[in-house]
């Protein structure tokens, strides 16, 4: 007998016997009532009458057996009913026929939800994450899957003398990520404890101005794509078009031709079996093809597997503001081959990325600025998405603090912040460890100089509940605020780790030689495009602002799911609305400035990609930079009335700002798009009027899709 007669257990719906728990009745019917009143007090007044009801008629009911679930709530549906709050019943009850349709559609999946996710997120960790058999039969829950990462990584800990034991690391790592507050990038989800093994993301490759070093380095790719990795390259070494190949007297094809050949391989080649490769192709400014590469996507259907970026130097930009003549040089032979009008060459990259949203720009003399180790050598190429400038042959893993899981009472709870910033670092540096790397030579320049990327995913959720409108200039100051801050404790933990394990090898030749205390890693910071892993977290993707507030998505089974933003939704109830009237015209526009009966406050927090200013994404871009020793993913997404000058404005303002690279997207501008709000793309509602559509595995960002990865 339990605490007032009630039962010690519960039997739940799948059979186990679990403890009995009051509270969570309080916290249903307050759910319930808060649904329904929009008010707090009152709700949670309801709530400890109603559950006092219940728990006598359970006492009565179920002296010595463990009650199952059912019975609860149908007890919880009488007691409500009896206290006359026939209208909040009727909220509980729909809440339970949705959580059953929801039991169901898992089930039909096959799958075994133990966190309750929601279903698409299920269909994400299906088809790319959970461990199958050999007859592809889902053989992990999300639980174990989280704690499969978690022990694989704590046991580095094993390797070094510290006050943190092995068991306690895991512990520590499995509730973080189990509470999804911080989720490593996707390969050390997909990997961590698996044959492959192979954790990191983001790799650089080089590509040598030979045949040989051409097709080694293709080999090499094809490898990292297996494993679950993403690949950067400039081809900036290659000769140009048309160059003599001394060993046949015949001419060469130029970068631009090998490119293609990298891009049907990565078509073919399925990553870890579970998604399609990524790449990243970078030319110099100054490289006699670049105008072949800078047009390279205006074909259709090319390069699809690419995301393009002409590599602009200082010089470049400073000729294209004075208006004066650049030289392109054979990289070869180090000699001019011809002059060109910069501002020509600038506005066929503006013109191109207009129409295509390729290429972007890397800002690489900005990049080497900030290089931790030029002694090493000089940096020329980015990972797929643009945020980690790597060293020829470096690897970089990644994760990201949830931010939304960072606010208690619409405050920065900074001791949690700070508490995760320390244990997700240490997780990264374990993960150098632990990996198993796909080449040599990767291994070795990546233990030398121990790079980790931790970021952030969740930022427009935490705006919203501290209130502050993503387009404001409070949103910006309190971005450099917040990534000072993390940036700050990620040095912290990582002198922290140096004085238990070591500094990075190449400590001495990096520019923090002269520093009094040694770091373990050479860079630590990154804001990657989080994709799948916001999809899991069930949160806004890296630093973009919400794309949509209601929407319908298309999940991985071909289904479709209504979606609506739950901070909206509960900013709603406690604004007593009637949202269900609305709800159509909002996913038909994607936004709420357009929409009737909306006050004019939660329009102006509630924001969404296209109802922000180019110059307002931008500067939130910069904010983060300013205290990011990698680099910023981000998407400036244009509408489709965007012009050609404002990508021009947009590109000439960010290497203002000292962004270390930019990326723009105009909707529509290509044939297929994952976030899309037209007839040709949408699903429609009830009266045939388009909603806003997303692919399953949209998060934000790029609507072009590319930046998923």
């Amino acid at each position: 007998m339990g605490k007032k007669g009630l039962p010690r257990h519960i039997r739940k719906r799948d059979g186990s016997i679990v403890k009995f728990d009051e509270s969570r009745i309080v916290r249903a019917v307050r759910k319930a009532a808060l649904e329904v009143l929009a008010d707090n007090a009152r709700a949670q007044t309801i709530a400890a009458g109603v559950t006092a009801l219940a728990l006598k008629k359970i006492s009565d009911r179920f002296k010595t057996t463990a009650p199952p679930i059912e019975d609860i709530q149908d007890i919880v549906e009488a007691s409500l009913m009896e206290e006359g709050y026939s209208h909040i019943a009727r909220s509980y009850i729909i809440y339970r026929h949705k959580r059953s349709d929801i039991r169901q559609t898992k089930s039909a999946l096959g799958l075994k939800d133990d966190l309750k996710l929601g279903v698409n997120t299920m269909q994400v960790l299906k088809k790319r994450y959970l461990l199958k058999d050999d007859t592809q039969a889902v053989i992990e829950t999300p639980s174990e899957m989280f704690r499969r990462v978690a022990k694989t990584v704590a046991e580095v800990e094993r390797d070094y003398k510290s006050d943190v034991s092995a068991d306690q690391a895991e512990e520590q790592f499995y509730a973080m990520i189990r509470g999804r507050q911080f989720l490593p990038n996707s390969p050390t989800l997909m990997n961590a404890g698996t044959s492959f093994g192979q954790l990191s993301a983001c790799f650089v490759l080089p590509v040598d101005d030979s045949i040989d070093g051409i097709f080694e380095t293709l080999k090499n790719m094809a490898r990292i794509h297996q494993t679950g990795g993403g690949t950067g390259f400039s081809f900036s070494r290659l000769r140009p078009k048309g160059a003599l190949v001394s060993s046949t007297k015949g001419q060469a094809s130029g970068p631009v031709s090998f490119m293609s050949i990298f891009d049907k391989a990565t078509e073919v080649i399925v990553q870890g079996g579970r998604r399609r490769g990524a790449n990243m192709g970078i030319l110099r400014c100054d490289h006699p093809d670049i105008v072949d590469f800078i047009e390279a996507k205006m074909q259709k259907g090319g390069f699809e597997n690419f995301n393009l970026s002409v590599a602009v130097t200082d010089r470049f930009m400073a000729d294209v503001g004075a208006d004066r003549d650049f030289r392109l040089v054979n990289p070869q032979t180090g000699k001019t081959t011809t002059k060109i009008k910069a501002r020509f060459l600038f506005d066929l990259i503006v013109n191109a990325a207009w129409r295509t949203g390729d290429p972007g720009l890397v800002f690489i003399d900005e990049i080497n600025r900030h290089n931790p180790t030029p002694q090493i050598g000089r940096i020329e190429a980015t990972n797929p998405c643009g945020e980690l400038p790597l060293l020829p042959f470096e690897s970089c893993n990644l994760g990201s603090i949830n931010l939304a899981k960072m606010v208690t009472n619409r405050r920065v709870d900074r001791p949690r912040l700070t508490e995760t910033i320390h244990w997700a670092v240490r997780f990264l540096d374990n993960v150098i460890d632990v990996n198993n790397y796909p080449l040599e030579a990767i291994a070795g320049a990546t233990l030398a100089n121990r790079k980790i990327g931790l970021g952030v995913m969740g930022f427009a959720d935490m705006l919203i509940q501290l209130g502050i409108p993503y387009n404001s200039p409070d949103a910006v100051d309190f971005a450099k605020k917040l990534m000072r801050l993390i940036h700050a404790e990620s040095i912290k933990a990582s002198v922290s780790l140096a004085e238990q394990r070591g500094a990075f090898p190449n400590f001495r030749k990096s520019v923090y030689a002269k520093q009094t205390n040694k770091r373990r890693n050479a860079t630590l910071n990154t804001i990657a495009p989080t994709g799948t892993i916001s999809i899991i977290a069930e949160c806004s993707g890296g630093i973009e602002p919400l794309f949509a507030i209601s929407f319908v998505r298309n999940v991985l089974s071909g289904a479709k799911l209504f979606e609506t933003n739950p901070y909206f939704e509960h900013a709603a109830k406690q604004k007593g609305l009637n949202i269900g009237k609305t709800h159509a015209e909002i996913a038909r526009q994607g936004s709420l400035q357009n929409v009737k009966d909306i006050p004019e406050d939660m329009k102006k927090l509630f924001v969404t990609a296209f109802d922000i200013t180019p110059d307002e994404h931008l500067q939130i871009q910069a904010a983060f930079q300013k205290h990011t020793d990698n680099a910023v993913s981000k998407t400036i997404n244009l509408p489709a009335d965007a012009t050609v000058e404002d990508v021009r404005r947009i590109y000439l303002t960010a290497d203002r700002l000292k962004c270390k690279g930019i990326t723009i997207y105009r909707y529509g501008s290509k044939d297929r798009q994952v976030l899309s709000f037209n007839k040709a793309h949408g699903s429609q509602s009830a009266d045939g009027s388009p909603l806003c559509t997303a692919d399953g595995e949209y998060s934000g960002g790029c609507a072009a899709g590319l930046c998923t990865f």
